[in-house]
């Protein structure tokens, strides 16, 4: 059965969009402004947050493809899959708001508070975004609108990563009164998350009034979850994406999460006059981020075509290759260097937002291959993990950066000594600058090239048409 390009409306593929934007608000909030929440706001010690961050998001990534296989069993009259988006948004706002609260509790009280605060969160997180990711593979059987519904769920993705990196930092400081007093901050971090939470379930909710499930699936499955996950061990080209993408997210992690230590400690962002955009007040981190949204976007837009040119495989090589050099040049940088470290973040944001859309797409590659191989095809099961292998890297990056900040002698709130401000320097430049090595070395391994691709799916075509 083939549904015409035109049943997907324009305002389908934004209300799908538009869930991507509501998950990536809290996932940016998460990646570049919770290890700083909980050592200078929070009161953590840094290498206590980053065993938190390794225990709770290796065990929420264990809890994606648990999500994945009782979605597939899910039958409402909403479908399998936007039930959840309708019944865990509010779940979802709430906790985020709950995980940015500050209690008045002792150190022991404080960290079991983070622990099951944000554990809870990301548990909420996954019952929300793992059938959100399955939606795109039921509201329509054409390949080529899946790939701009892909495409809008990117865009709209970044566009909230950038609306939140860009607004979080003015809404922080408006609701502390500009006031540098910690209990004002407190109060305008829960306030600003509380803003923020509103917006994802609202987004949230027109993505489930505008989006459709079309596609049902097909009855009588040859394979059962057993041989699937068996299938998903034996394959080869998975397990190296597998590595290759939890580095990448190590290189990602790495570089936002030291971010605001960073401009706060090294280019003392406070020294300088704030830069002001239609009466907005902001800092230089936050315009930081926001640019290197930007350029994600960029990274995105040229992933396609230039991956048409030279393939995927070696448009992901050179991304990650450059994004290693250009990160090696970040240590190098004096703190005045303004220009530099805005120049840098774009061409290393721009490498990786390349890279992203073809991790999506080679997994696509390797549910084929499976296929081939064994003629199931595990679609969720595969794409699940690979949503898992993702939020390891998360977790290691996370872990490294809180255990090495405790490493190199960092204290909250105090004047840095030289050995700590080498270390920070070197998380937004050596340190990720590994992980984007390691990466461009796994895929150097990766077998499924565009040729081996197109004898894939000549294969396939035939099976199915014989």
């Amino acid at each position: 059965m083939n549904i015409p390009a035109s049943k997907v409306t324009v305002r389908e593929k934004i209300g799908y969009g538009l869930g991507d934007a509501a998950s990536s608000m809290f996932w940016k909030l998460f990646g570049m402004y919770l290890m700083f929440f909980y050592t200078d706001i929070f009161g953590l010690e840094a290498s206590v947050v980053g065993t938190m961050f390794l225990v709770t998001r290796v065990w929420d990534s264990l809890v994606d493809p648990v999500i994945g296989a009782i979605a597939d069993r899910t039958g409402s009259r909403f479908g399998k899959f936007r039930p959840y988006i309708l019944y865990v948004a509010v779940p979802f706002g709430v906790m985020g708001v709950i995980t940015f609260y500050t209690p008045d509790f002792g150190s022991t009280g404080k960290i079991v508070y983070a622990y099951v605060t944000y554990s809870v969160m990301m548990m909420v997180y996954s019952a929300i975004n793992v059938p959100y990711a399955s939606l795109l593979g039921v509201i329509s059987p054409s390949p080529s609108v899946r790939s701009v519904l892909a495409t809008f769920r990117m865009t709209f993705a970044y566009i909230g990563s950038f609306v939140t990196l860009l607004l979080f930092n003015p809404l922080v400081a408006y609701f502390s009164n500009y006031s540098g007093d910690i209990s004002q901050q407190r109060y305008g971090w829960f306030m600003g998350a509380t803003v923020m939470a509103v917006c994802c379930v609202i987004l949230f909710f027109l993505c489930f009034l505008w989006t459709k499930e079309r596609v049902q699936p097909v009855m009588g499955s040859s394979s059962t979850l057993k041989e699937d996950v068996r299938d998903l061990l034996n394959n080869r080209p998975w397990w190296i994406l597998l590595f290759a993408s939890i580095c990448t997210l190590v290189f990602n992690s790495v570089r936002d999460g030291a971010a605001l230590y960073y401009f706060k400690y090294y280019v003392e962002e406070q020294q300088f006059a704030q830069v002001r955009i239609f009466g907005i007040p902001f800092v230089w981190s936050g315009l930081y981020l926001s640019v290197g949204q930007i350029a994600n976007i960029a990274g995105v837009i040229l992933a396609a075509p230039v991956s048409n040119v030279v393939g995927k495989k070696r448009t992901y090589i050179i991304a990650m290759a450059l994004a290693a050099v250009a990160s090696i040049a970040f240590y190098w940088l004096a703190p005045t260097a303004i220009y530099g470290i805005f120049f840098l973040q774009i061409l290393i944001s721009t490498c990786a937002g390349t890279v992203f859309p073809l991790l999506w797409s080679m997994c696509a590659d390797c549910v084929d291959y499976s296929e081939l191989r064994t003629g199931n095809r595990a679609t969720g099961l595969i794409f699940s993990s690979s949503s898992m292998s993702q939020k390891l890297g998360w977790a290691f990056g996370t872990a490294v950066t809180g255990w090495l900040l405790g490493y190199f002698g960092f204290q909250a709130n105090q004047t840095q000594s030289v050995e700590t401000l080498s270390g920070i320097r070197m998380f937004l430049s050596f340190f990720p600058a590994i992980g984007a090595a390691l990466a461009a070395f796994f895929i150097v391994l990766y077998p499924l090239n565009e040729q081996r691709m197109n004898e894939i799916a000549l294969q396939l075509s035939g099976r199915r048409n014989g």
